[in-house]
């Protein structure tokens, strides 16, 4: 398992906890951190100050070594000056000393155990005043020794550092004693006033797991502080009040409700009928505009096309296209709307004869072209003829359209099953294809998923195949993907009075 893993796993464990013992570990947590520094500054604070105390003293016996043994080096008795050196084996901690001449050769040496110094001075402390160096064996130290302004030699003591390394771990251990203590302390403390703070939480708690479960909106939480807790409480029990208020009053209301809710149903849909009607009249009244839009535009083309330039040509091109587009659209929203007009005529359909004549209808529109239709036995359904000839016309002309591009276009026309209640028919194609996150845009009226330059037509196709699939009871879906083909399904219920509003 990562960290990560580890460290989400420990959230977690936490998140779950009681709010009981999340407040008492966030005191013994809190407590114990801030005695941790506490303790980390304190040993820190001690751990130099030790040093700065060391370093003083073995300066002072350097400096006392040095002027005892002053002497001997000008007249030369190492003897004295051993002796000098072999007072420091009172103290057990000096590893080694040494007194070197002017030209930093040893002089005198002490060594703990048999060991001496070095024959010479180190090289890191020649050429240097008084100075001393930390190192992993020890503090290591050296003074000169100066007779009447003039510096005869040198003073090196090397020291241990066991005593400073055992008050540290007594430091620690205090450390670690003080902290285990106090934590305790911290927990028995916490443990005790947390209950007092968290006893009208649980009872809070508890009361709004009634109220869920037995949905019982007469009970009240009960607390005695006038702290955040009992501002809470209150609130709760205000809020409990106002559903109890208003759970009464929607039991009054609810028939009144349903009767309201049936009554703008029906405003609804007698304003979805007017809107139908209102939306064929505009339809029907732009046309004869447009048809002005379109002959002018070509009786101008003639009038003064020898006078134009070829943008002025272009212009008019355009217009001229723009009206018949708008005809087209035109056209397709008052098909759009009688769907939601016309009365169902409800009789047996063959749809492997509406196939044909479908195909017979689209044989011009590929004329020149590679296509391979695949026609499956189709089943006799119940439904208005015109009607499900237009979902056909629409789906086969699609596949038509969207398969332009290949080089053999393979369009399949199949029933993918008749059960009890439903009969599935589906329009199959090796085409363009759609990205499947933007299905839902596929029924709506207006609605393309491909450039009008790729892909002629107006977006209202498919919304037109769905209004009358909904006619009739069934559903419409699609499944497809991008440059491998797409595949279009619609349902006709087996046995089902077909619906007759929009």
């Amino acid at each position: 398992m990562t960290s990560h893993g580890r460290e989400t796993n420990q959230m977690r464990a936490f998140r779950d906890l009681s709010i009981r013992q999340k407040l008492t570990w966030m005191s013994v947590v809190a407590s114990g951190t801030a005695l941790l520094l506490a303790c980390a500054a304190f040993l820190t604070y001690e751990l130099f100050a030790y040093r700065e105390s060391m370093i003083r003293i073995l300066s002072v016996r350097a400096g006392i070594i040095g002027t005892n043994s002053a002497s001997a080096i000008l007249f030369k008795d190492e003897s004295a000056a051993a002796e000098t050196l072999a007072a420091l084996k009172d103290d057990p901690h000096i590893i080694s000393a040494s007194i070197y001449t002017q030209d930093n050769l040893a002089f005198a040496t002490y060594g703990r155990s048999g060991k001496t110094g070095d024959n010479s001075l180190p090289a890191d402390f020649a050429g240097h005043a008084d100075g001393y160096k930390f190192e992993g064996d020890g503090l290591k130290l050296f003074r000169k020794i100066v007779l009447k302004g003039e510096t005869i030699g040198t003073v090196y003591i090397h020291s241990d550092l066991q005593e400073m390394n055992a008050r540290i771990w007594q430091y620690l251990g205090i450390t670690l004693v003080v902290l285990l203590a106090s934590c305790s302390v911290a927990l028995v403390v916490s443990s005790r006033l947390q209950r007092r703070i968290t006893q009208p939480l649980f009872h809070l708690v508890e009361t709004a797991q009634t109220v869920s479960r037995e949905k019982d909106y007469s009970v009240r939480a009960v607390t005695d502080s006038k702290d955040e807790m009992g501002i809470l409480v209150s609130a709760f029990n205000d809020m409990l009040t106002q559903i109890q208020r208003r759970n009464v009053a929607l039991k009054e209301s609810s028939d009144e409700l349903e009767q309201r809710v049936i009554a703008r149903t029906q405003e609804l849909q007698s304003a979805n009928k007017e809107l139908e009607a209102f939306s064929y009249s505009v339809s029907h009244d732009l046309r004869a505009p447009l048809r002005h839009i379109d002959g002018f535009s070509d009786l101008l083309q003639e009038h003064v096309a020898s006078t134009l330039d070829e943008k002025g040509r272009r212009y008019l091109k355009t217009i001229s296209e723009s009206a018949r587009q708008m005809g087209t659209l035109i056209d397709d929203l008052l098909a759009f709307s009688r769907v939601g007009r016309v009365e169902l005529r409800l009789t047996t359909v063959d749809l492997n004869q509406v196939v044909k004549s479908v195909l017979d209808e689209l044989a011009h529109d590929i004329q020149g072209r590679r296509v391979a239709w695949t026609i499956g036995m189709l089943p006799t359904v119940h439904g208005d003829p015109s009607m499900l000839r237009q979902v056909l016309v629409n789906l086969m002309a699609n596949a038509v359209k969207y398969t332009r591009a290949r080089e053999e276009a393979r369009i399949e026309i199949g029933c993918d099953g008749v059960a009890q209640d439903e009969t599935v028919i589906f329009v199959r194609d090796n085409g363009a294809g759609f990205d499947m996150q933007y299905v839902k845009k596929l029924f709506g009226v207006f609605q393309r998923l491909h450039s009008a330059s790729e892909f002629e037509g107006t977006g209202i196709g498919l919304a037109n195949v769905q209004r009358i699939i909904h006619r009739h009871g069934g559903r419409v879906w699609a499944e497809g993907a991008v440059d491998v083909g797409a595949t279009f399904y619609f349902s006709l219920p087996a046995r089902k009075e077909a619906s007759h509003d929009g």
